[in-house]
């Protein structure tokens, strides 16, 4: 693997957004991914369990303290922030393969729940960088794990940038 030195910057150079998480291991997952990678976890309520949730610390393990995290109160809050940024959007409706798309530093990533996805009409406003995963085609089968997928894109991002600051 290339490296490169991580920026001094405090801008995280990657940031994933989790809008309305509803099952707490995967946002523990997601949340010790981000905190060895350095990139900074959003969390967009309401969410389907508290923070403090023992499955969310369990599979966060001890890596809480190292993780950089921003709570926003609504979709419309987050997006109020942070909307005039480069937004990619994670979904099986995506016409763009997660892979074919180059994440500029600074970037965000949202990820919808678990059970239905992100806001048709914020795919709908984001067509261009609405990204997908490639998957099977069969009927019974929906979607990836959210913790597999954000790995998946978030390595791939950090890849894009010679995953700077990781050995």
């Amino acid at each position: 693997c290339r490296r490169q030195k991580m920026s001094e910057s405090k801008e995280p150079l990657i940031n994933i957004v989790l809008v309305e998480p509803e099952i707490p291991p995967n946002t523990g997952n997601i949340s010790r991914t981000c905190a060895i990678t350095g990139a900074k976890l959003h969390l967009v309520k309401p969410l389907g369990f508290s923070i403090d949730d023992k499955h969310v610390k369990r599979a966060g393990l001890d890596y809480w303290d190292h993780l950089d995290m921003e709570i926003h109160e609504s979709l419309d809050d987050f997006l109020e922030k942070y909307g005039d940024r480069k937004l990619f959007l994670a979904t099986t409706h995506g016409g763009v393969c997660y892979a074919d798309v180059l994440y500029g530093a600074g970037c965000f990533i949202l990820f919808g729940k678990e059970t239905a996805g992100l806001p048709k009409d914020l795919i709908a406003a984001h067509p261009d960088t609405a990204v997908r995963i490639p998957m099977g085609d069969h009927p019974d089968l929906r979607s990836l794990n959210l913790s597999n997928s954000a790995a998946i894109v978030l390595y791939e991002a950090l890849r894009q940038h010679g995953f700077p600051g990781l050995v």
